[in-house]
This record gives C-alpha cells, sequence and structure tokens, in this order.
C-alpha cells in the first residue's frame, strides 16, 4: 500500500530553500490567500505598468522571483541544475503571452526551436513545450475551430500557423525530445486538437514524443480521449496525453452564460477532481498506447496514480508516466516524488519580468481560485519555519 505521508517531508520540500527564501514565499502565498487583495494587487500592477511607474524592481523581488527561474535561459541554469542534483527535471517555459503580429509568432516559434535543441543537448530538461496562441492569433485558431469560413489572406495566415506547429512537432521528433502543446479555452481548442492530433499521427509511430493538453475540467474530455485513443490503434500511432485540471474556469462559465450555450466546465470542483480521476486512470490502464504526463498540484490524485502504478507493478521511473507542478508552487509533491525516485519535472517559466507579468498575475490568481491549495502550501511552508527553528542545525542551511 502506498505510503499516504510522502508529501508531508517539509525537510525535503524545501531543502533548496534559504530561510529568507522561505520567509518571501510564506509572505507571498498569505497574501494570495485574500482574493480581494489579488483583485487588488493585479489592477494596481497593470496600471503600474501601464503607466511606467518603477514597479519591475518590486515584481522581481516578490512574485517574479517565486514563480520564475529567470530572465533568460542563462538565469535559469543554476536553478535547473539544483533541482536535478535533487532528481528533478525542468521544463523551461519562455511565458511571454498576448502576441499579435505574425513577426511575434515567426519569433516566438524560432524561441521554441531553440529551446527544443536546448532541452536535447541538457540533461535536466526533458521535455519542450508551446502555446498554440503564442505562434498563431488566437482569432484564427476561433475561427478555424467554429468552422467559420475563411478569407483567402486568413486561409494563408492559418497555413502558416500549421506550419509553425509542424517546424516545432518535425524538429522534437527528428532530435527525439517531448514536446506538448498547452491548453488553451474551449472556443479555440477544437483547431488545436485537430491539429496535434494530425502531429500524433506523422510522429508518435514509434514512442511517444508529441503531447497534447486535456484540461478536464471539461466534462467532455475522457470521451475525447477514448476517441483519440481509438484513432491511435486503428491508424498506428500513440497517444501523449498531458492532462490538467485546467486555467480558465470563470472566463469559460462567463462566456457560456453570455452567449447562452452549455458550459463545458464540469458542474463542481467534485466533478472536475472525479474527471481528472477519471482520465488519469484510464491513461495508466492503457500505456502500452498512452504516456501521460500528469499535471497536478492535488495530493490526492497524486497519490492515486502511485497507487495504480504499485498495483500495476511498473517501475517508479517508467518512461510512459511523468509528474508535474510549476516552479514555486507544491515543491512538497515535486521533491519528495523526485527523491523516491519517480519522474519528476518543474515548469520553470522565464522572460523579461515586464513581459511575463501576464502570466505571473494568471497564477496569483488561479491559486487564489483554487480552494484550500494557498492554505496547503501556507501550512507547510509553516511547518518548515517550525522545524528549523527547532532544528539544531539550522546553521546549515544556505542563507
Amino acid at each position: 500500500m502506498i505510503n499516504k505521508k510522502i508529501f508531508n517531508n517539509t525537510k525535503s520540500a524545501f531543502k533548496l530553500k534559504s530561510n529568507t527564501e522561505l520567509d518571501r514565499a510564506i509572505f507571498l502565498f498569505s497574501m494570495m490567500n485574500y482574493s480581494s487583495l489579488v483583485k487588488a494587487g493585479t489592477a494596481l500592477t497593470k496600471l503600474s505598468l501601464k503607466l511606467h511607474l518603477p514597479v519591475e524592481t518590486l515584481i522581481k523581488k516578490t512574485i517574479f522571483e517565486q514563480f520564475c527561474g529567470g530572465v533568460t535561459e542563462e538565469d535559469c541554469k543554476p536553478v535547473t541544475r539544483e533541482m536535478y542534483d535533487e532528481n528533478l527535471h525542468s521544463i523551461l517555459d519562455y511565458s511571454v503571452e498576448g502576441k499579435k503580429t505574425e513577426e511575434e509568432f515567426d519569433s516566438a516559434m524560432e524561441k521554441k526551436l531553440s529551446l527544443i535543441e536546448y532541452a536535447k543537448k541538457s540533461d535536466e530538461v526533458t521535455f519542450a513545450m508551446f502555446k498554440p496562441t503564442g505562434i498563431g492569433r488566437f482569432e484564427i485558431w476561433e475561427k478555424v475551430s467554429e468552422k467559420i469560413s475563411l478569407t483567402d489572406e486568413e486561409k494563408e495566415e492559418w497555413e502558416r500557423v500549421q506550419k509553425r506547429v509542424d517546424t516545432l512537432c518535425s524538429r522534437a521528433h527528428e532530435l527525439k525530445v517531448r514536446l506538448y502543446a498547452d491548453g488553451e479555452e474551449t472556443w479555440m481548442q477544437t483547431a488545436a486538437d485537430d491539429l496535434m492530433e494530425e502531429m500524433m499521427r506523422k510522429y508518435n509511430k514509434e514512442e511517444v514524443l508529441i503531447f497534447n493538453t486535456l484540461q478536464c475540467y471539461r466534462w467532455d474530455r475522457l470521451d475525447y480521449l477514448k476517441d483519440l485513443h481509438k484513432k491511435g490503434k486503428e491508424e498506428g500511432f500513440k497517444v501523449g496525453a498531458k492532462i490538467v485540471r485546467g486555467a480558465y474556469m470563470e472566463k469559460e462559465n462567463a462566456r457560456a452564460k453570455k452567449l447562452g450555450y452549455p458550459s463545458p466546465i464540469c458542474e463542481s470542483k467534485e466533478a472536475t477532481d472525479v474527471n481528472f480521476n477519471s482520465v488519469l486512470s484510464y491513461c495508466l490502464n492503457h500505456l502500452e498506447d498512452i504516456s501521460v504526463f500528469i499535471g497536478t498540484h492535488n495530493e490526492v490524485s497524486s497519490y492515486l496514480a502511485l497507487q495504480i502504478m504499485e498495483d500495476k507493478g511498473l517501475s517508479l521511473d517508467d518512461k510512459r508516466i511523468w509528474f508535474s507542478q510549476l516552479y514555486g508552487m507544491s515543491d512538497h509533491i515535486s521533491y519528495n516524488l523526485a527523491r523516491k525516485g519517480y519522474n519528476a519535472v518543474k515548469l520553470v517559466p522565464f522572460g523579461p519580468v515586464r513581459d511575463v507579468v501576464p502570466y505571473l498575475l494568471r497564477r496569483a490568481q488561479e491559486n487564489t481560485s483554487v480552494k484550500g491549495q494557498t492554505g496547503r502550501e501556507l501550512s507547510l511552508l509553516r511547518e518548515e519555519k517550525k522545524r528549523r527553528k527547532g532544528d539544531k542545525s539550522t546553521k546549515h542551511h544556505r542563507e
């Protein structure tokens, strides 16, 4: 029986945090516990950046350093190396969002290509990723998803988007680097699903290198996965499934209500949990055809995966199963999984401070909206602080 206590080990969870870093994390998660504070802070940050007020240093010293590896890949190296020494791998995510022009999309693609090459060279970086709307206009994904006919100009634009995706996937395939497409809002996701299915058909014949993201707060995702699995078996390709709970719940429900269609989102947090766990179990029960990347900050789901692996007699580091959490969050899950020998990986965002602010604000809001998430982080951080105070060897901690 899986030991239900492995995530309670705060000593290994926060081993790499100095006392100062521990205090900063406690401060930030205390703030995030108050949704009204997060809302006010978000508005204030956006306004300050718009007015070019000198807030970058403050952002850098607080939320940026908690959730980002640095400004450049080079900045991230000490971070990824330090984690790798603890058997924890990394994914580097150039987290610049909301670009609009073809030049910006081409340059984002070049950046992603260089990160695929970086992952090939580096032991500690095991995956690469891209966000579909990072390499093509949101509106074009939306039109293709909703089967709206395109003008000639838009057809050319869509061809360029498809070509960028294929360029990334073919390079990943050539270098044998795992690559996943991040999840997006439902009204543009169908086009991404179809395109990523095409990429799996093309590049996942022998092994799983290309993954698509399934946001399991969508009640239709188990059926989508079963359907994809069936196609894969019939047509001779394997499925790469990155599974997460989902990031756009409030936005999705509001849009469904406004436009008068049934919400694509599960009716409750409990229903989402059940759905996530069903998708997770389905993947783990079909590992001959499906590789799974489990992106979760939820301890119950993580323990469920460990239990299924144990029941099936799978080795802890089975290459078809990866666990992932975001940098700066859920260290109690990541480090303790890595310490036990599971495949664990941190998503490490980086980029210019000003440019990654939208990403950071989304993280803060997500943290606030997940019931109990911030409270759990906080209680573990406080517990570690107490442990260190009681530990006579505090002088050994890095300052």
